[in-house]
């Protein structure tokens, strides 16, 4: 099988927020406004790809197209 790299996984809240170097809060509130990336949602559980919050970073944190997260 093969191994995912590091820049697959998803990520939590926390892990994001580290990321993203703000507070879980921001994260969420980011997310709702679609000033970020849209999670993921798996089961009751909200992610992010940590390989698209890079991108999002490097890219100068765009706007997101959409509205609010899943």
């Amino acid at each position: 099988m093969e191994k995912r790299s590091e820049k697959s996984q998803l990520v939590d809240v926390h892990a994001a927020a580290a990321i993203t170097a703000c507070s879980a809060s921001t994260v969420r509130r980011l997310a709702d406004s679609g000033r970020m990336p849209k999670p993921v949602k798996v089961g009751r559980l909200i992610r992010w790809q940590r390989d698209e919050l890079e991108r999002w970073i490097r890219e100068g944190c765009p706007k997101r197209q959409g509205g609010r997260h899943v």
